[in-house]
């Protein structure tokens, strides 16, 4: 396992330094500036502010100033929130992106696990086809044609729960969810199933059954470690991209997340909050990859006997 852990580690640091390099050469080439804007400013004013913030510099030794700043966790300040820094503005809106990621993950889990067994236990029937078919209506429909659509429902028709706002209780917070959810969970229902259909051949699973045990106990205590390793692979980028995803969502019901900085930032070509945001979401996503992989290769007994090798 530490030689796995360890050869996956040195393989995520240049996809983390191509995603920083590539941000940043992209979003200086792009039209306009931080500091462009209607209102003209007198040019000593532009040049006072260019070299606040090291515009003045040669486009290379800003690209290694920023790496150095980096190195030591300074993702630098931003051009249009004065005195405060990209840091701080990621912890303030990351804990409501996170909450926001991790009920949509536990949703996607109940519906998409639920669905994907209960479609594997009867292949090719109705039982089947119906899952797989909301599965699929689920992958299918954007969160921005979805959310629009609950909150009509919902929220207008029915007047159930709140448009709009990210408040203490669950009835805020549970139409956002299931509209980041619902996607993932067609994703884990087909993964799930796909997994359980491999599985329900094994011999093993045969014996058990040779043996008296009731089904239930078959696919509980036997069945669900196996057919469920595709899911764990896939949970770990799939909650880094909900936190990546959630951004259009946070947007449809106002929620005050890390995508309201993140989308102000790139109206307002501010260079170090785009670059920063990116950054962290890109190591997260690496990150999140890595346990998965490593979750999936502790619960594979073959694959924990390969990498000893």
């Amino acid at each position: 396992m530490w030689r796995f852990t360890v050869l996956r580690v040195l393989q995520a640091i240049p996809v983390i330094l191509t995603v920083i390099t590539l941000t940043f050469f992209l979003i200086r080439a792009a039209p306009g500036g931080p500091f462009s804007s209607e209102k003209a400013v007198s040019p000593q004013v532009q040049a006072a502010l260019e070299a606040r913030y090291r515009l003045d510099q040669p486009i290379l030794q800003q690209y290694f100033s920023y790496l150095a700043d980096l190195a030591h966790g300074d993702l630098g300040p931003t051009f249009r929130y004065p005195g405060r820094t990209v840091d701080e503005l990621i912890l303030d809106g990351l804990p409501i992106t996170a909450e926001l990621g991790f009920y949509a993950l536990m949703i996607a889990l109940v519906l998409g696990v639920t669905a994907g067994v209960v479609a594997s236990l009867k292949p090719n029937t109705l039982q089947d086809y119906v899952p797989m078919g909301a599965a699929m209506v689920g992958i299918c429909m954007p969160s921005f044609l979805l959310g629009p659509l609950l909150v009509l429902v919902f929220g207008i028709w029915l007047q159930w729960l709140p448009v709009s706002g990210w408040g203490s209780t669950p009835g805020d917070k549970l139409l956002p969810s299931i509209t980041l959810g619902a996607m993932y969970a067609g994703y884990i229902a087909r993964l799930s199933r796909a997994g359980m259909l491999e599985v329900l051949s094994q011999d093993y699973l045969r014996t058990a059954r040779a043996k008296g045990l009731p089904e239930y106990v078959v696919i509980l205590k036997h069945a669900l470690r196996g057919g469920l390793l595709p899911v764990v692979s896939y949970l770990g980028p799939a909650f880094a991209y909900l936190l990546s995803g959630s951004f259009v969502v946070e947007t449809i019901f106002q929620i005050p997340g890390l995508g309201r900085f993140y989308i102000q930032a790139a109206f307002n070509r501010d260079y170090t909050m785009i670059l920063g945001t990116t950054v962290f979401l890109a190591t997260l996503i690496v990150v999140f990859n890595l346990l998965s992989d490593i979750a999936a290769t502790w619960l594979n007994p073959r694959l924990r006997y390969q990498y000893k090798q």
